[in-house]
């Protein structure tokens, strides 16, 4: 099946792309004057600090991706891997319905919640740039297995930028480390519902529920969601091979313009 695009996918493109979502993303949340430690404070620093990067993010990446004509192969495989190693985005869901469950509610007021809400773009923002974009740009040359490897890997990268905004370089490294995790069962969920609809959701929710469940005083099954978030991402590694396998997602492109 051959496509039709604006622009033929470069690798290059791709990559410059990322780059360009973690400078913008970075300089935006820079601009605003409130550290990362400092998000959790209230529902004005949590919007400036976090929720106006990500808004700005999600509108320059819808006009990039339109004027590259790159939705479709953005948003959709060709074919569907195979099912069962779904298993892993199901356990990463269920360890999210534990957090919310986990979650001081009532140390919430109304600013706060609807800024956390915004956080939920982090799912439409942060895969469309990686298991996206850059995923399709890295498709026109590499092998299925380095496109899983280099989009994850970049993904968990991407968050050491949090050790720039007043991170301790500790927790930064532990999160980059669960984020190759969530990036893999991630890329599974993309591979065996064949969009990337469900991972933009799956991704979107994580985040507000792990920022959520963080918030107040947790309650008493706050920490199996971690746990289980760690098992998914385990299954996943060992998995991943399975929807990488026989996959043939190299596209035969043409161009509409150039």
């Amino acid at each position: 099946m051959t496509e039709t695009l604006r622009v033929r996918p470069r690798v290059w493109i791709g990559l410059a792309i990322y780059v360009g979502y973690v400078i913008i993303v970075f300089a935006v949340q820079q601009f605003s004057g409130v550290p990362y430690t400092a998000l959790g404070e209230s529902g004005n620093n949590l919007f400036r600090g976090a929720g106006l990067s990500l808004i700005v993010a999600a509108v320059l990446l819808a006009i990039t991706t339109t004027l590259l004509g790159w939705w479709r192969p953005a948003l959709f495989d060709r074919h569907r891997s195979v099912r069962w190693p779904i298993i892993a985005p199901i356990l990463m869901a269920v360890a999210l319905l534990i957090n919310l469950a986990s979650t001081d509610w009532g140390s919430y007021d109304g600013p706060f919640f609807a800024a956390s809400l915004v956080l939920i773009l982090v799912g439409f923002t942060e895969e469309l740039t990686t298991r996206g974009l850059l995923l399709t740009g890295l498709r026109s040359r590499l092998g299925e297995g380095w496109v899983w490897f280099i989009t994850t890997a970049l993904f968990a990268l991407m968050h050491l930028v949090n050790s720039l905004s007043g991170q301790a370089i500790g927790p930064t490294l532990q999160q980059v480390g669960f984020a190759f995790l969530g990036g893999t069962i991630l890329y599974i969920l993309r591979r065996t519902t064949g969009t990337l609809i469900w991972a933009m959701v799956l991704h979107g929710l994580w985040d507000f529920s792990t920022f959520a469940v963080a918030h107040g005083t947790p309650g008493p099954l706050a920490g199996f969601g971690s746990i289980l978030y760690l098992a998914a991402g385990v299954f996943a590694l060992a998995t991943v091979a399975f929807v990488i396998r026989g996959s043939n997602e190299r596209l035969t492109i043409s161009t509409t313009t150039r």
